[in-house]
């Protein structure tokens, strides 16, 4: 594989407007419906973290997440917890599917009815969410399916091109495992990619018990704000080569205070979340508490990598679906969302 590694930092250059083309297949009816409700087989994500390349993979989407809350903080800000997580793969997986449909977005309304579907939040919570993510520009309203006002919203072009950058740095995650060429795949037509695979990861992200609830660390962090960031800062501070072995694995992490910057927290928020993972000894400090480098369970890493191989292997299964969705069928031309 090539050493080139995507930035997520940095914008997608558009060869032509999002949505100006779209797959020609009856709306009523989903691609592949068996295989797009099926959650993947237990076996496979434990076939992943067996693979010789896998650490590496893991590494990869550590740094580069850790990366892109540095540099895009407010846009990254919407996948900082898992429950925001999960409301924006249930937002776009309905803005995608409205698409298909000829549609022409997302209603508040819907959104707060996607979110109590799910189980993800209450309705209050979502349209709070909502709320946020139009005064933000994370979402925008567009015109209806008909051309005229509606209450309809669709995401932004910056939006549109972090989840790109996010299903690419995946893409490029699986590739390094296994040596594929999905990340070039997708980055051939990624308009047309995103309009079936979001979906079909979406609803197994969505209803995957495990994704849900990964474990007694992600309880942790990944509730809280930015706390996912924080465990991806942890694993990118590890040494690749000391995974290998057992027991504590040191981080180049020790300042509180530079944690809590780079996050945009109080020193005591941060202080509290490293607390409650010592006391189940996920974590801890090589010398001095404060003034000493942080190390991290092997349970850390081995949770946080479980998380990843069940996600990247729903993201490779969807890839599939779609290849093969677009493989069967033409396409033909529609209005962008952002007309």
């Amino acid at each position: 594989m090539s050493t080139d590694v995507l930035d997520l930092a940095q914008p997608t250059q558009w060869k032509e407007p999002f949505m100006g083309r779209v797959l020609d297949f009856p709306p009523h009816r989903p691609a592949h419906p068996a295989r797009a409700m099926e959650a993947p087989s237990p076996g496979k994500p434990s076939e992943l973290i067996e693979t010789a390349q896998f650490s590496s993979a893991v590494f990869l989407l550590a740094r580069s997440f850790a990366a892109v809350y540095e540099s895009l903080p407010w846009t990254a800000a919407l996948f900082a917890t898992q429950q925001r997580r999960l409301l924006c793969h249930a937002a776009l997986s309905d803005y995608f599917l409205a698409v298909r449909r000829a549609g022409a977005g997302l209603t508040r309304n819907g959104f707060g009815s996607l979110a109590r579907q799910y189980g993800i939040a209450s309705r209050n919570t979502a349209y709070a969410f909502f709320d946020e993510a139009l005064r933000y520009n994370i979402i925008r309203p567009v015109a209806g399916s008909r051309g005229g006002p509606s209450d309809e919203v669709g995401p932004t072009h910056p939006t549109l091109s972090m989840l790109i950058r996010w299903y690419s740095l995946h893409f490029q995650a699986l590739d390094l495992i296994d040596g594929g060429g999905r990340a070039a795949r997708f980055l051939m037509e990624p308009q047309r990619m995103l309009i079936l695979i979001e979906p079909l990861a979406a609803h197994a992200l969505l209803t995957s018990r495990e994704v849900r609830s990964p474990g007694p660390l992600h309880a942790i962090f990944a509730i809280g704000d930015t706390g996912g960031f924080l465990m991806d800062r942890l694993i990118a501070g590890i040494d690749p080569e000391t995974v290998v072995g057992q027991g504590r694995l040191p981080t180049n992490v020790s300042s509180i205070s530079s944690l809590a910057s780079s996050f945009g927290l109080s020193r005591a928020h941060i202080s509290g979340k490293l607390a409650a993972a010592e006391s189940i000894g996920a974590v801890g400090w090589s010398g001095r508490r404060g003034r000493s480098y942080i190390w991290i369970s092997s349970g850390f890493y081995q949770e946080y990598a479980r998380a990843h191989a069940r996600k990247l292997r729903i993201l490779d299964d969807a890839f599939t679906e779609a290849c093969t969705i677009l493989a069967s069928f033409p396409i033909k031309s529609a209005a962008t969302s952002d007309s």
